[in-house]
C-alpha cells in the first residue's frame, strides 16, 4: 500500500512540474566543465547510448547484432542521424511533439527515406522513468534514450531545448554536423526536404 501511494505520489508531483513549467525553452542546470554549441561543419563526438531492449527499436535502428549494454550512434545504419535533443520538464518540447511526431511519421511512409534517415531523441537531465513519461504522454514512436547526468547535454555544449542536430553517419563526411536547429519547425514535411538535400550521392561499390 504505501509503495502505490509512493508512486502515485511521485507521479503527480512529475506530472504538476510538466504541466506548470514556465519557460518557453528549456536550459537544464550548467555544468562546470562544456564544450562550445555544435556548429555546422565540426565533428560531433561520439555518442554513447543505453542499448535498447525492445525488438522494434532495434530492427529500427539496425541494432539487431548487438550484444553490450551500450552502443555508439555511429553503430546506427543510416544516411543521416536526425537527433532532438529535449528535456520532459521544456514546455516548447512537449508543444512541438506532435510536429516531430508528424515528421516521423513522414520518413516511415517514405520507402527510400525511411533506410536513409533516422530519427533518435535525448531526453537530457531526464531518468529513464521521466523519458518514459514524455514517450507516453505524447504517444512518441520514434527511440528516445535518457542522459540523466547531463553527459551527452555537456557534450552538445548544452544547448537549449529542443535542439535539433542532423549528423552524416556514412560516407566522407561521417560525423559531419550537417544542420543544426534550435526551437521548433514550422512544417514538419519542409524539414524533412532540407533532410533529404544533405544526403550525399552514393559512392560507386558502397551499400
Amino acid at each position: 500500500m504505501k509503495k502505490n501511494r509512493l508512486i502515485h505520489f511521485t507521479l503527480l508531483f512529475t506530472s504538476l512540474l510538466f504541466i506548470f513549467s514556465g519557460c518557453t525553452s528549456f536550459t537544464p542546470a550548467p555544468h562546470p566543465e562544456t564544450t562550445p554549441p555544435p556548429t555546422i561543419g565540426e565533428s560531433l563526438p561520439e555518442i554513447n547510448l543505453t542499448s535498447p531492449t525492445e525488438e522494434s527499436i532495434r530492427n529500427y535502428l539496425e541494432l539487431t547484432d548487438i550484444t553490450t549494454t551500450t552502443f555508439s550512434s555511429t553503430q546506427i545504419d543510416c544516411d543521416i542521424l536526425l537527433v532532438e535533443i529535449f528535456s520532459m520538464y521544456c514546455p516548447l518540447c512537449q508543444r512541438e511533439a506532435p510536429a516531430v511526431n508528424e515528421l516521423f511519421k513522414l520518413m516511415q511512409d517514405d520507402q527510400k527515406l525511411f533506410r536513409q534517415i533516422k530519427l533518435i531523441g535525448i531526453g537530457v537531465g531526464n531518468s529513464a522513468f521521466e523519458v518514459g513519461i514524455f514517450k507516453n504522454k505524447y504517444k512518441v514512436k520514434f527511440p528516445l534514450f535518457a542522459d540523466p547526468n547531463f553527459a551527452i547535454h555537456n557534450d552538445m555544449g548544452q544547448v537549449r531545448t529542443p535542439f535539433f542536430i542532423a549528423i552524416a553517419n556514412r560516407g566522407k563526411k561521417k560525423n559531419q554536423i550537417l544542420l543544426t536547429k534550435l526551437g521548433g519547425f514550422s512544417s514538419p514535411d519542409k524539414f524533412l526536404h532540407s533532410l533529404a538535400e544533405l544526403i550525399e550521392p552514393p559512392v560507386k561499390g558502397e551499400k
